[in-house]
Protein backbone atom coordinates (compact mmCIF):
# COMPACT_ATOMS: atom_id res chain seq x y z
CA UNK A 1 0.00 0.00 0.00
CA UNK A 2 2.68 2.76 0.94
CA UNK A 3 4.71 1.40 -2.26
CA UNK A 4 1.83 2.54 -4.18
CA UNK A 5 1.23 5.49 -2.85
CA UNK A 6 4.89 6.47 -3.75
CA UNK A 7 3.95 5.64 -7.43
CA UNK A 8 0.98 7.62 -7.48
CA UNK A 9 2.79 11.31 -6.13
CA UNK A 10 5.40 9.87 -9.01
CA UNK A 11 3.19 9.90 -11.59
CA UNK A 12 1.66 12.64 -10.31
CA UNK A 13 4.82 14.56 -10.50
CA UNK A 14 5.54 13.08 -14.12
CA UNK A 15 1.76 13.75 -15.35
CA UNK A 16 3.06 17.70 -14.46
CA UNK A 17 6.25 17.98 -15.91
CA UNK A 18 4.52 16.46 -19.05
CA UNK A 19 1.54 19.60 -18.90
CA UNK A 20 4.19 21.69 -18.60
CA UNK A 21 6.14 20.20 -21.61
CA UNK A 22 2.79 20.02 -23.72
CA UNK A 23 2.73 23.84 -25.21
CA UNK A 24 6.54 23.66 -26.57
CA UNK A 25 5.96 20.40 -28.14
CA UNK A 26 3.87 21.76 -31.10
CA UNK A 27 6.79 23.96 -32.08
CA UNK A 28 9.06 21.08 -31.71
CA UNK A 29 7.76 19.12 -33.99
CA UNK A 30 7.21 21.74 -36.26
CA UNK A 31 10.99 22.22 -36.11
CA UNK A 32 12.16 18.14 -36.49
CA UNK A 33 9.69 18.29 -39.71
CA UNK A 34 11.26 21.25 -40.76
CA UNK A 35 14.74 21.97 -40.02
CA UNK A 36 15.55 18.32 -38.65
CA UNK A 37 13.75 15.34 -39.65
CA UNK A 38 16.25 12.93 -37.78
CA UNK A 39 15.53 13.92 -34.22
CA UNK A 40 12.73 14.66 -32.00
CA UNK A 41 10.19 11.44 -30.19
CA UNK A 42 6.66 12.50 -30.32
CA UNK A 43 4.73 9.23 -30.31
CA UNK A 44 5.28 5.59 -30.19
CA UNK A 45 3.37 3.13 -31.78
CA UNK A 46 2.44 -0.43 -30.84
CA UNK A 47 5.59 -1.83 -30.53
CA UNK A 48 6.91 0.94 -28.06
CA UNK A 49 9.41 2.51 -31.09
CA UNK A 50 9.43 5.91 -31.22
CA UNK A 51 7.89 7.44 -34.94
CA UNK A 52 9.67 9.60 -36.73
CA UNK A 53 8.62 12.71 -38.29
CA UNK A 54 7.66 12.63 -42.03
CA UNK A 55 10.72 14.55 -44.33
CA UNK A 56 9.11 14.17 -47.37
CA UNK A 57 8.22 18.13 -46.75
CA UNK A 58 11.84 19.06 -47.19
CA UNK A 59 12.04 20.23 -50.66
CA UNK A 60 14.76 23.37 -49.36
CA UNK A 61 17.87 21.39 -46.87
CA UNK A 62 19.68 25.03 -46.55
CA UNK A 63 17.94 24.94 -42.48
CA UNK A 64 19.14 21.89 -42.30
CA UNK A 65 22.81 22.39 -43.51
CA UNK A 66 22.75 25.45 -41.34
CA UNK A 67 21.83 23.69 -38.57
CA UNK A 68 24.72 21.31 -38.99
CA UNK A 69 27.12 24.07 -39.42
CA UNK A 70 26.54 25.60 -36.17
CA UNK A 71 26.49 22.19 -34.47
CA UNK A 72 30.07 21.27 -35.78
CA UNK A 73 31.60 24.97 -35.07
CA UNK A 74 29.84 25.05 -31.52
CA UNK A 75 31.58 21.20 -30.86
CA UNK A 76 34.88 22.66 -32.39
CA UNK A 77 34.88 26.31 -31.32
CA UNK A 78 33.65 25.21 -27.45
CA UNK A 79 34.95 21.81 -27.02
CA UNK A 80 37.19 21.05 -29.49
CA UNK A 81 39.08 17.08 -28.92
CA UNK A 82 41.96 18.50 -30.97
CA UNK A 83 42.85 21.11 -28.12
CA UNK A 84 42.12 22.08 -24.62
CA UNK A 85 39.27 24.09 -23.91
CA UNK A 86 39.50 24.55 -20.05
CA UNK A 87 42.07 25.33 -17.19
CA UNK A 88 41.76 25.08 -13.46
CA UNK A 89 42.42 27.41 -10.69
CA UNK A 90 42.20 28.54 -7.55
CA UNK A 91 40.99 31.47 -6.24
CA UNK A 92 42.77 33.99 -5.22
CA UNK A 93 45.22 33.54 -8.26
CA UNK A 94 48.39 33.66 -5.84
CA UNK A 95 47.65 29.86 -5.14
CA UNK A 96 48.33 28.82 -8.06
CA UNK A 97 52.00 29.09 -8.09
CA UNK A 98 52.56 27.54 -4.17
CA UNK A 99 54.32 24.49 -4.36
CA UNK A 100 52.35 21.13 -5.05
CA UNK A 101 49.52 23.24 -6.39
CA UNK A 102 49.95 23.74 -10.16
CA UNK A 103 50.93 20.34 -10.42
CA UNK A 104 48.40 19.17 -8.52
CA UNK A 105 46.00 21.15 -11.30
CA UNK A 106 47.60 20.37 -14.39
CA UNK A 107 47.60 16.53 -13.55
CA UNK A 108 43.45 16.75 -12.76
CA UNK A 109 43.08 18.91 -15.63
CA UNK A 110 44.70 15.78 -17.74
CA UNK A 111 43.09 13.04 -16.29
CA UNK A 112 39.68 15.08 -17.06
CA UNK A 113 40.48 15.61 -20.37
CA UNK A 114 41.50 11.63 -20.59
CA UNK A 115 38.28 10.85 -19.56
CA UNK A 116 36.44 13.02 -21.91
CA UNK A 117 38.83 11.33 -24.63
CA UNK A 118 38.20 7.77 -23.73
CA UNK A 119 34.43 8.26 -23.14
CA UNK A 120 31.41 8.96 -25.21
CA UNK A 121 30.99 12.41 -23.99
CA UNK A 122 32.29 14.32 -27.39
CA UNK A 123 30.33 11.78 -29.34
CA UNK A 124 27.06 13.55 -26.98
CA UNK A 125 28.58 16.53 -27.23
CA UNK A 126 28.14 16.80 -31.09
CA UNK A 127 24.50 16.18 -31.18
CA UNK A 128 23.72 18.09 -27.86
CA UNK A 129 24.99 21.18 -29.83
CA UNK A 130 22.04 20.27 -32.55
CA UNK A 131 19.35 19.67 -30.54
CA UNK A 132 20.35 22.93 -28.46
CA UNK A 133 20.61 24.95 -31.93
CA UNK A 134 17.31 23.41 -33.62
CA UNK A 135 14.53 23.37 -30.42
CA UNK A 136 16.60 25.25 -27.84
CA UNK A 137 16.64 22.93 -25.04
CA UNK A 138 19.36 19.96 -25.12
CA UNK A 139 20.00 17.40 -22.50
CA UNK A 140 22.12 14.64 -21.71
CA UNK A 141 22.48 11.88 -19.09
CA UNK A 142 26.24 11.17 -17.39
CA UNK A 143 26.47 8.36 -15.15
CA UNK A 144 29.66 6.58 -13.87
CA UNK A 145 31.44 3.93 -16.07
CA UNK A 146 34.14 1.54 -14.31
CA UNK A 147 36.00 1.11 -17.51
CA UNK A 148 36.22 4.44 -19.20
CA UNK A 149 35.19 6.77 -16.26
CA UNK A 150 32.06 7.86 -17.59
CA UNK A 151 29.09 7.29 -19.86
CA UNK A 152 26.60 9.82 -21.40
CA UNK A 153 23.35 9.32 -22.90
CA UNK A 154 22.32 11.94 -25.21
CA UNK A 155 18.30 12.97 -25.39
CA UNK A 156 16.37 14.16 -28.29
CA UNK A 157 13.55 16.83 -27.99
CA UNK A 158 10.51 15.11 -26.51
CA UNK A 159 11.73 12.38 -25.07
CA UNK A 160 12.34 13.79 -21.70
CA UNK A 161 11.04 16.29 -19.35
CA UNK A 162 12.29 18.87 -17.18
CA UNK A 163 11.51 21.19 -14.24
CA UNK A 164 13.25 24.66 -12.58
CA UNK A 165 13.90 25.62 -8.98
CA UNK A 166 13.05 28.65 -7.39
CA UNK A 167 16.50 30.28 -9.28
CA UNK A 168 15.40 29.16 -12.47
CA UNK A 169 18.21 26.29 -12.71
CA UNK A 170 17.33 22.93 -13.74
CA UNK A 171 16.66 20.20 -11.11
CA UNK A 172 14.13 17.55 -12.05
CA UNK A 173 14.29 15.05 -15.14
CA UNK A 174 11.99 12.60 -16.54
CA UNK A 175 11.58 9.71 -19.12
CA UNK A 176 9.27 7.38 -20.32
CA UNK A 177 10.78 4.60 -22.40
CA UNK A 178 9.74 0.93 -23.29
CA UNK A 179 11.55 -2.53 -22.15
CA UNK A 180 10.63 -5.98 -23.32
CA UNK A 181 10.12 -8.63 -20.54
CA UNK A 182 13.20 -9.90 -20.64
CA UNK A 183 15.41 -6.48 -21.15
CA UNK A 184 13.85 -5.86 -17.93
CA UNK A 185 14.61 -8.99 -15.93
CA UNK A 186 18.48 -8.46 -16.95
CA UNK A 187 17.96 -4.41 -16.24
CA UNK A 188 16.17 -4.33 -13.03
CA UNK A 189 16.53 -8.42 -11.73
CA UNK A 190 13.78 -11.10 -10.83
CA UNK A 191 13.09 -9.83 -7.13
CA UNK A 192 11.14 -6.70 -8.13
CA UNK A 193 9.32 -7.89 -11.38
CA UNK A 194 5.54 -8.93 -10.95
CA UNK A 195 4.47 -13.15 -11.82
CA UNK A 196 3.27 -11.92 -15.12
CA UNK A 197 6.25 -10.29 -16.45
CA UNK A 198 8.65 -12.90 -15.35
CA UNK A 199 6.01 -15.16 -17.50
CA UNK A 200 6.71 -13.02 -20.00
CA UNK A 201 10.66 -13.47 -20.04
CA UNK A 202 10.44 -17.29 -19.92
CA UNK A 203 8.32 -17.31 -22.57
CA UNK A 204 10.45 -15.03 -24.77
CA UNK A 205 7.41 -12.93 -25.41
CA UNK A 206 7.76 -9.86 -27.92
CA UNK A 207 5.79 -7.16 -25.68
CA UNK A 208 6.72 -3.92 -24.35
CA UNK A 209 6.10 -2.26 -21.37
CA UNK A 210 6.07 1.35 -20.37
CA UNK A 211 8.90 2.50 -17.57
CA UNK A 212 9.22 5.94 -16.43
CA UNK A 213 12.31 6.95 -14.77
CA UNK A 214 12.35 10.40 -12.99
CA UNK A 215 15.75 12.38 -11.21
CA UNK A 216 14.61 14.99 -8.47
CA UNK A 217 16.06 16.81 -5.52
CA UNK A 218 15.78 13.97 -2.28
CA UNK A 219 13.60 15.56 0.42
CA UNK A 220 15.28 13.32 2.37
CA UNK A 221 18.95 14.72 1.73
CA UNK A 222 21.23 13.44 4.17
CA UNK A 223 24.57 14.28 3.77
CA UNK A 224 25.72 12.32 6.71
CA UNK A 225 24.84 8.85 5.52
CA UNK A 226 26.21 7.00 3.14
CA UNK A 227 23.66 4.83 1.30
CA UNK A 228 22.66 6.06 -1.97
CA UNK A 229 18.89 6.81 -0.99
CA UNK A 230 19.76 9.74 1.30
CA UNK A 231 22.01 11.33 -1.26
CA UNK A 232 21.28 14.70 -2.86
CA UNK A 233 19.12 13.63 -5.82
CA UNK A 234 16.49 10.45 -5.37
CA UNK A 235 16.56 8.44 -9.12
CA UNK A 236 13.18 6.36 -9.30
CA UNK A 237 12.44 3.69 -11.96
CA UNK A 238 8.77 2.43 -11.96
CA UNK A 239 6.25 0.95 -13.72
CA UNK A 240 2.53 3.08 -14.57
CA UNK A 241 0.70 0.04 -13.27
CA UNK A 242 2.49 0.12 -9.87
CA UNK A 243 5.58 -1.75 -9.83
CA UNK A 244 8.60 0.33 -8.14
CA UNK A 245 11.71 -1.41 -9.70
CA UNK A 246 14.56 1.14 -8.58
CA UNK A 247 15.03 3.48 -6.00
CA UNK A 248 18.14 5.06 -6.01
CA UNK A 249 20.11 8.56 -5.65
CA UNK A 250 23.20 10.70 -6.97
CA UNK A 251 25.44 12.62 -5.33
CA UNK A 252 24.72 15.36 -8.02
CA UNK A 253 22.20 16.35 -10.86
CA UNK A 254 23.17 13.64 -13.55
CA UNK A 255 21.41 15.01 -16.18
CA UNK A 256 23.14 17.96 -18.08
CA UNK A 257 20.29 20.49 -19.27
CA UNK A 258 21.04 23.70 -21.13
CA UNK A 259 18.68 26.31 -23.08
CA UNK A 260 19.68 28.05 -25.78
CA UNK A 261 18.01 31.50 -24.04
CA UNK A 262 14.94 31.72 -21.70
CA UNK A 263 12.45 35.11 -21.52
CA UNK A 264 12.36 34.70 -17.66
CA UNK A 265 13.76 31.85 -14.64
CA UNK A 266 10.31 30.78 -14.83
CA UNK A 267 10.96 29.00 -17.96
CA UNK A 268 11.85 25.50 -18.00
CA UNK A 269 12.74 25.25 -22.10
CA UNK A 270 14.72 27.12 -24.24
CA UNK A 271 14.43 29.05 -27.33
CA UNK A 272 17.22 28.90 -30.26
CA UNK A 273 18.25 29.75 -33.50
CA UNK A 274 15.72 26.89 -34.96
CA UNK A 275 12.58 28.55 -33.27
CA UNK A 276 13.12 32.47 -34.88
CA UNK A 277 13.69 31.08 -38.19
CA UNK A 278 11.06 28.64 -38.59
CA UNK A 279 8.61 31.06 -40.72
CA UNK A 280 11.89 31.52 -43.20
CA UNK A 281 12.17 28.06 -43.33
CA UNK A 282 8.53 27.24 -44.21
CA UNK A 283 8.41 29.79 -46.41
CA UNK A 284 11.27 28.46 -48.04
CA UNK A 285 9.89 25.37 -48.84
CA UNK A 286 6.95 26.98 -50.41
CA UNK A 287 8.89 29.19 -52.38
CA UNK A 288 10.44 26.06 -53.70
CA UNK A 289 7.75 24.06 -54.27
CA UNK A 290 6.39 27.25 -56.82
CA UNK A 291 9.58 27.23 -58.60
CA UNK A 292 9.46 23.47 -59.16
CA UNK A 293 5.80 23.55 -60.37
CA UNK A 294 6.80 26.76 -62.61
CA UNK A 295 9.65 24.35 -63.85
CA UNK A 296 7.35 21.48 -64.37
CA UNK A 297 4.48 24.20 -66.43
CA UNK A 298 7.09 25.32 -68.64
CA UNK A 299 8.87 22.05 -69.37
CA UNK A 300 5.39 20.05 -69.23
CA UNK A 301 2.46 22.27 -69.75
CA UNK A 302 -1.04 21.55 -70.18
CA UNK A 303 -2.25 20.58 -73.31
CA UNK A 304 -5.61 21.43 -75.89
CA UNK A 305 -6.07 18.72 -78.17
CA UNK A 306 -8.47 18.55 -80.77
CA UNK A 307 -11.77 16.72 -81.28
CA UNK A 308 -9.63 15.64 -84.47
CA UNK A 309 -7.43 13.62 -82.84
CA UNK A 310 -7.62 9.96 -83.44
CA UNK A 311 -6.55 7.71 -80.48
CA UNK A 312 -4.28 8.88 -77.43
CA UNK A 313 -1.84 12.02 -77.67
CA UNK A 314 1.48 10.60 -77.88
CA UNK A 315 3.94 13.61 -76.33
CA UNK A 316 6.84 11.52 -76.22
CA UNK A 317 9.83 12.84 -78.16
CA UNK A 318 9.66 11.43 -81.77
CA UNK A 319 6.22 10.36 -81.14
CA UNK A 320 2.75 10.17 -83.67
CA UNK A 321 -0.62 11.50 -82.81
CA UNK A 322 -2.83 10.90 -85.82
CA UNK A 323 -5.47 13.85 -87.10
CA UNK A 324 -8.01 14.06 -89.54
CA UNK A 325 -8.76 17.96 -89.56
CA UNK A 326 -6.99 20.51 -91.98
CA UNK A 327 -6.43 24.01 -90.13
CA UNK A 328 -6.37 23.59 -86.65
CA UNK A 329 -3.58 22.38 -84.49
CA UNK A 330 -4.23 18.83 -83.62
CA UNK A 331 -2.41 19.47 -80.01
CA UNK A 332 -1.08 23.01 -78.75
CA UNK A 333 -0.77 24.18 -75.22
CA UNK A 334 -3.51 25.94 -73.04
CA UNK A 335 -1.13 28.42 -72.48
CA UNK A 336 2.46 29.49 -72.24
CA UNK A 337 4.61 29.80 -68.87
CA UNK A 338 7.75 31.59 -69.06
CA UNK A 339 8.61 32.21 -65.04
CA UNK A 340 11.46 34.12 -63.79
CA UNK A 341 13.67 32.01 -62.64
CA UNK A 342 16.26 34.25 -61.83
CA UNK A 343 14.15 36.66 -59.75
CA UNK A 344 12.77 33.20 -57.75
CA UNK A 345 16.27 32.39 -57.55
CA UNK A 346 17.43 35.48 -56.05
CA UNK A 347 14.15 35.54 -53.50
CA UNK A 348 15.15 32.09 -52.42
CA UNK A 349 18.57 32.82 -51.80
CA UNK A 350 17.83 35.91 -49.97
CA UNK A 351 15.64 33.48 -47.39
CA UNK A 352 18.36 31.15 -47.50
CA UNK A 353 20.84 33.65 -46.28
CA UNK A 354 18.38 34.99 -43.20
CA UNK A 355 18.00 31.39 -42.58
CA UNK A 356 22.05 31.10 -42.31
CA UNK A 357 22.54 34.52 -40.43
CA UNK A 358 20.03 32.92 -37.76
CA UNK A 359 22.04 29.57 -37.26
CA UNK A 360 24.98 31.41 -37.54
CA UNK A 361 26.30 29.61 -40.18
CA UNK A 362 28.09 33.35 -42.12
CA UNK A 363 30.41 33.09 -38.19
CA UNK A 364 31.57 29.42 -38.65
CA UNK A 365 32.60 29.35 -42.59
CA UNK A 366 33.91 33.13 -42.46
CA UNK A 367 37.47 32.37 -43.81
CA UNK A 368 35.76 30.41 -46.80
CA UNK A 369 33.61 33.05 -47.63
CA UNK A 370 36.38 36.15 -47.36
CA UNK A 371 38.40 37.54 -50.48
CA UNK A 372 41.46 36.40 -47.94
CA UNK A 373 43.85 37.02 -50.80
CA UNK A 374 43.46 41.00 -50.49
CA UNK A 375 43.29 40.62 -47.06
CA UNK A 376 46.52 40.42 -44.23
CA UNK A 377 46.36 37.33 -41.44
CA UNK A 378 45.76 40.11 -38.63
CA UNK A 379 42.66 41.98 -40.40
CA UNK A 380 41.24 38.28 -41.06
CA UNK A 381 41.83 37.09 -37.68
CA UNK A 382 40.37 40.47 -36.26
CA UNK A 383 37.65 39.26 -38.60
CA UNK A 384 37.20 36.41 -36.92
CA UNK A 385 37.37 37.17 -33.40
CA UNK A 386 34.56 40.19 -34.19
CA UNK A 387 31.99 37.43 -36.01
CA UNK A 388 32.78 35.04 -32.57
CA UNK A 389 31.77 37.95 -30.32
CA UNK A 390 28.22 36.93 -31.67
CA UNK A 391 28.13 34.05 -29.31
CA UNK A 392 29.40 35.79 -26.53
CA UNK A 393 25.58 35.55 -25.15
CA UNK A 394 25.45 31.94 -25.63
CA UNK A 395 28.45 30.83 -24.56
CA UNK A 396 27.65 32.62 -20.99
CA UNK A 397 24.34 30.18 -20.76
CA UNK A 398 26.16 27.08 -22.07
CA UNK A 399 29.11 28.17 -19.34
CA UNK A 400 26.46 27.60 -16.75
CA UNK A 401 24.49 25.31 -17.74
CA UNK A 402 26.60 22.77 -19.97
CA UNK A 403 30.56 23.03 -19.37
CA UNK A 404 30.71 23.76 -15.36
CA UNK A 405 27.95 21.28 -14.73
CA UNK A 406 29.87 18.22 -17.28
CA UNK A 407 33.38 19.64 -15.51
CA UNK A 408 31.67 19.31 -12.08
CA UNK A 409 30.12 15.76 -12.33
CA UNK A 410 33.36 14.36 -14.41
CA UNK A 411 35.20 15.76 -11.37
CA UNK A 412 33.26 14.45 -8.48
CA UNK A 413 32.86 11.04 -10.45
CA UNK A 414 36.68 10.55 -11.06
CA UNK A 415 37.39 11.36 -7.03
CA UNK A 416 34.72 9.01 -5.84
CA UNK A 417 36.52 6.31 -8.19
CA UNK A 418 40.09 7.62 -6.92
CA UNK A 419 41.59 8.45 -10.11
CA UNK A 420 42.50 11.81 -9.24
CA UNK A 421 45.54 12.54 -6.92
CA UNK A 422 44.83 14.18 -4.08
CA UNK A 423 45.08 18.04 -3.21
CA UNK A 424 47.79 19.46 -1.13
CA UNK A 425 46.57 19.87 2.58
CA UNK A 426 46.25 23.92 2.70
CA UNK A 427 44.11 24.12 -0.32
CA UNK A 428 41.61 21.82 1.25
CA UNK A 429 38.10 23.37 0.99
CA UNK A 430 39.29 26.17 -1.22
CA UNK A 431 36.80 26.18 -4.82
CA UNK A 432 37.96 24.98 -7.58
CA UNK A 433 37.36 27.55 -10.56
CA UNK A 434 37.56 26.95 -14.13
CA UNK A 435 38.41 29.09 -16.73
CA UNK A 436 37.62 28.45 -20.34
CA UNK A 437 40.40 29.01 -23.03
CA UNK A 438 38.23 27.93 -26.08
CA UNK A 439 38.30 29.44 -29.74
CA UNK A 440 35.12 31.36 -28.89
CA UNK A 441 36.55 32.03 -25.39
CA UNK A 442 39.58 33.52 -26.49
CA UNK A 443 37.49 35.47 -29.13
CA UNK A 444 35.77 37.23 -26.61
CA UNK A 445 39.17 38.20 -24.33
CA UNK A 446 40.90 39.12 -27.70
CA UNK A 447 40.03 42.81 -27.67
CA UNK A 448 41.59 43.07 -24.27
CA UNK A 449 44.59 41.66 -25.60
CA UNK A 450 44.31 43.67 -28.34
CA UNK A 451 44.51 46.73 -26.11
CA UNK A 452 47.78 45.71 -24.35
CA UNK A 453 49.55 45.39 -27.69
CA UNK A 454 48.52 49.03 -28.37
CA UNK A 455 49.71 50.08 -25.02
CA UNK A 456 53.27 48.14 -25.71
CA UNK A 457 53.17 49.70 -28.78
CA UNK A 458 52.38 53.23 -27.85
CA UNK A 459 54.98 52.63 -25.20
CA UNK A 460 57.87 51.55 -27.95
CA UNK A 461 56.89 55.01 -29.78
CA UNK A 462 57.20 57.24 -26.63
CA UNK A 463 60.43 55.51 -25.98
CA UNK A 464 62.16 56.50 -29.32
CA UNK A 465 62.27 60.34 -27.81
CA UNK A 466 63.03 59.18 -24.13
CA UNK A 467 63.89 55.84 -23.81
CA UNK A 468 63.79 55.73 -20.49
CA UNK A 469 60.26 55.57 -20.47
CA UNK A 470 60.24 52.03 -20.74
CA UNK A 471 61.92 51.11 -17.63
CA UNK A 472 58.11 52.39 -16.20
CA UNK A 473 57.07 49.31 -18.01
CA UNK A 474 56.41 46.65 -15.91
CA UNK A 475 56.71 43.80 -18.40
CA UNK A 476 56.43 40.76 -16.41
CA UNK A 477 52.73 41.36 -15.25
CA UNK A 478 52.09 42.40 -19.11
CA UNK A 479 53.09 38.97 -20.01
CA UNK A 480 50.95 37.22 -17.25
CA UNK A 481 47.90 39.73 -18.52
CA UNK A 482 48.63 38.35 -22.35
CA UNK A 483 48.90 34.73 -21.36
CA UNK A 484 45.97 35.23 -19.53
CA UNK A 485 43.40 36.57 -22.04
CA UNK A 486 45.08 34.00 -24.56
CA UNK A 487 44.42 31.06 -21.78
CA UNK A 488 48.37 30.21 -21.67
CA UNK A 489 48.77 31.27 -18.31
CA UNK A 490 50.04 28.12 -17.34
CA UNK A 491 53.01 28.64 -19.51
CA UNK A 492 54.95 30.32 -16.83
CA UNK A 493 57.26 29.13 -15.46
CA UNK A 494 56.69 27.34 -12.03
CA UNK A 495 58.98 25.77 -9.36
CA UNK A 496 58.95 21.99 -10.05
CA UNK A 497 56.91 19.60 -7.64
CA UNK A 498 57.07 16.33 -5.82
CA UNK A 499 55.02 13.99 -7.43
CA UNK A 500 51.55 12.67 -6.56
CA UNK A 501 49.72 9.94 -6.08
CA UNK A 502 46.20 9.01 -6.13
CA UNK A 503 44.11 7.54 -2.83
CA UNK A 504 40.93 5.52 -3.74
CA UNK A 505 37.25 6.52 -2.67
CA UNK A 506 34.73 3.81 -1.99
CA UNK A 507 31.55 5.96 -2.10
CA UNK A 508 29.68 4.88 -5.43
CA UNK A 509 26.07 6.29 -6.34
CA UNK A 510 23.05 4.69 -8.73
CA UNK A 511 22.65 0.88 -7.50
CA UNK A 512 20.30 -0.44 -4.54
Amino acid sequence: MKQNKRITEYLRLYDALQNTRAPWAKTWKELATYVAPTRGFFSQDAAGKGQRINHKVLLDSSASLAAEVLSAGMMSGLTSPARSWFNLSLTPAELNHLPGVCVWLEEVKKRLEETFAKSNVYGVLHGFYHEISVFGTAAFLLEEDLEKGVRARLFTAGEYVLDVDEKGQINTFGREFSLTARQLLRTFGAGVLPPQIKQAAQENQSRTYRVIHLIFPNPHYDVSRQDNCHFAYTSVYFLPEGTLLRESGYHEFPVIAARWEVKNSEETYGRGPGWKCLGDVKMLQKMQKTKLVALDKNTNPPMMVSANVQGEVNLLPGGITRYSGTTDAAVKPAYEVQPDLQALDNAIENVRNTVRAHFFADVFTLLSSLQTQRMTAAEVAERHEEKMLVLGPVLERLKGELLDPLIHRTFCILLRQGVLPPAPAFIQGIPLGVEYISMIAQAQKASGLRTLAQAMEYASLLAQSKPAILEQIDYSRALEDGLNQLGLLHLLKTPSLSPITAEPSSCSEGKN
